[in-house]
C-alpha cells in the first residue's frame, strides 16, 4: 500500500525486452533505498513493482503482461523520469490517500493553465471510470495523491500547488500527456456491495446493502 506523496523523481535506466513481457531497470536518485530489501514494492509511476535486485543506486523489476496491457510502460524510454514512492510502512503518517498501486486506466490530459501559483489541469478518464470519480474525492494520477475539484462527464479538474509540481513529473505535463490514473479504493468496493448478485430467495438479505437502504438512511437523494 501507499499514500500517494511522492518520494523522489528517478530515471529509467535501462529496459528489456524478455519473452513478452520487460524487465526495467530505475535509478532512484534521492530516494533512500537503505531499509530496502529484494521483494519490497515500490510505486513507480503510480505502478507497484517488486524489487528483484538493487545494485545500489536503483532497482530491478520484472513488468508482467498484465501490467504492459493497463499502463504507459510500453512507451518508456531510456531516460525518462518517473514518480517513486516506497511503501507504507505501520509508522507512516498517511499524508496523502489509500493508495494500491493498481492502475485502473489511463487518462489524457486536455486543458493547462495557470490559477494564480497553482496549476489548473482537466483531465479527461477511459469511459469505464469517469463514474467512480467523484467532486472533492481523491484520485491517484502518475502515483500522486490528488483531490478532484470538479467533474463533467468524463473530464475532471485538479489544481496543484507549486510544491507538488515541482516534486513530480507533473510540471511536464501539457495537453496530450497520458497519465496513469488509480481511482479511490472505496469507490470500487462499494460498487462491489451495490452489485454482488443477491442471495437465494431461500436465504435471508436482511443485511444486504441496497440503494434503497442507502437513501433511507440518508446517504442518497431519493
Amino acid at each position: 500500500m501507499f499514500t500517494g506523496i511522492i518520494e523522489a523523481v528517478g530515471t529509467v535506466g535501462a529496459i528489456l525486452q524478455t519473452q513478452g513481457d520487460m524487465k526495467l531497470y530505475i535509478r532512484t536518485g534521492a530516494l533512500d533505498l537503505s531499509d530496502v530489501k529484494l521483494g519490497d514494492s515500490i510505486a513507480t509511476n503510480g505502478v507497484c513493482l517488486t524489487a528483484v535486485e538493487l545494485p545500489g543506486d536503483g532497482f530491478w523489476a520484472d513488468v508482467s503482461r498484465e501490467s504492459l496491457a493497463h499502463t504507459r510502460f510500453n512507451t518508456l524510454n531510456v531516460g525518462d523520469k518517473v514518480n517513486l514512492e516506497k511503501a507504507l510502512m505501520p509508522t507512516s503518517r498517511l499524508g496523502g490517500h489509500i493508495v494500491t498501486g493498481h492502475v485502473d486506466g489511463i487518462g489524457q490530459v486536455v486543458e493547462r493553465q495557470a490559477d494564480a501559483r497553482s496549476i489548473r489541469f482537466v483531465v479527461e478518464a477511459p469511459p469505464e471510470l469517469s463514474r467512480y470519480i467523484a467532486a472533492k474525492g481523491s484520485i491517484t494520477v502518475d502515483g500522486v495523491s490528488l483531490t478532484v475539484n470538479s467533474v463533467e462527464g468524463r473530464t475532471f479538474t485538479l489544481n496543484v500547488v507549486p510544491h507538488t509540481a515541482q516534486e513530480t513529473l507533473i510540471d511536464h505535463y501539457e495537453p496530450g500527456t497520458e497519465v496513469h490514473l488509480e481511482v479511490d479504493l472505496i469507490a470500487r468496493y462499494l460498487e462491489r456491495l451495490l452489485t454482488a448478485p443477491v442471495k437465494e430467495e431461500s436465504e435471508s438479505n436482511e443485511s444486504g446493502l441496497t440503494l434503497a437502504k442507502l437513501a433511507e438512511h440518508g446517504f442518497m437523494k431519493r
